[in-house]
């Protein structure tokens, strides 16, 4: 493949950017994500924390019960082995999440190494080495108000959820959570950005560093052999 020959060594020599976008639900993480990837294209590779929610052995009834804003529902632990192979130029199988069934599916993505890697989820500063592996981690903050009318209308239109059940799941879980685990990680960023990808400023500070990033690592790419891929399940 063209990738690999252009652009595999120079991702080894000059290593991943890894970007760490965290903030509460709602706040505006996916759309800053999504406007850096549009901007980017294949340079950029987004991974969700969500899709490591652990695989749990529940009738579907007591699944919709859990906790899924606490640090112990995700398999963290398995989402830094796979961007620790992104960063050996390792290609990886990111598991496939299901919001409707509260449940990781059989089925995996798979996702190459590139030259940039963004972690997007509400959680990702609270784990140490995790945090750790970020260069650049980022907090998007938004009023409260805000984030619980983006959240009951994206799960009522996009998860089939009803609005008591995301108001009572609001209340139980999330603002707790939230309060507890995903604020108090707000100190560990290097960039706080106000409305997500709403914020043109912000947003082009971001798209500099990434732009740099890129160019130095296409420098480093010219001239060089492929080597075979690897994948790791």
């Amino acid at each position: 493949m063209e990738w690999k020959k252009k652009n595999r060594e120079g991702i080894a020599r000059m290593g991943v950017m890894f970007i760490g976008i965290a903030g509460g639900t709602g706040s505006g993480k996916t759309t800053l994500t999504e406007h850096l990837k549009q901007h980017f294209g294949e340079d950029i590779t987004v991974i969700h924390h969500d899709s490591y929610y652990k695989r749990q052995d529940l009738p579907f009834e007591e699944r919709c019960k859990q906790n899924y804003d606490h640090p112990d529902a995700f398999d963290t632990p398995m989402l830094v082995e796979h961007l620790r192979a992104l960063k050996a130029g390792k290609s990886i199988r990111v598991p496939v999440y299901s919001y409707a069934e509260h449940q990781r599916t059989d089925e995996t993505e798979l996702v190459r190494p590139s030259k940039v890697v963004i972690v997007e989820g509400i959680l990702i500063f609270q784990h140490p080495v995790l945090r750790q592996m970020m260069d650049i981690k980022i907090f998007v903050e938004t009023d409260a108000d805000v984030r619980i009318l983006r959240r009951a209308l994206r799960d009522v239109r996009e998860r089939g959820r009803t609005l008591e059940s995301v108001i009572t799941q609001y209340l139980t879980t999330v603002k707790p959570m939230h309060e507890q685990y995903v604020e108090p990680t707000r100190k560990y960023a290097d960039i706080i950005v106000l409305e997500g990808g709403r914020n043109l400023v912000a947003l082009d500070m971001i798209m500099q560093r990434i732009e740099n990033h890129i160019a130095t690592t296409d420098v480093l790419a010219q001239n060089t052999a492929p080597e075979p891929d690897t994948i790791i399940p």
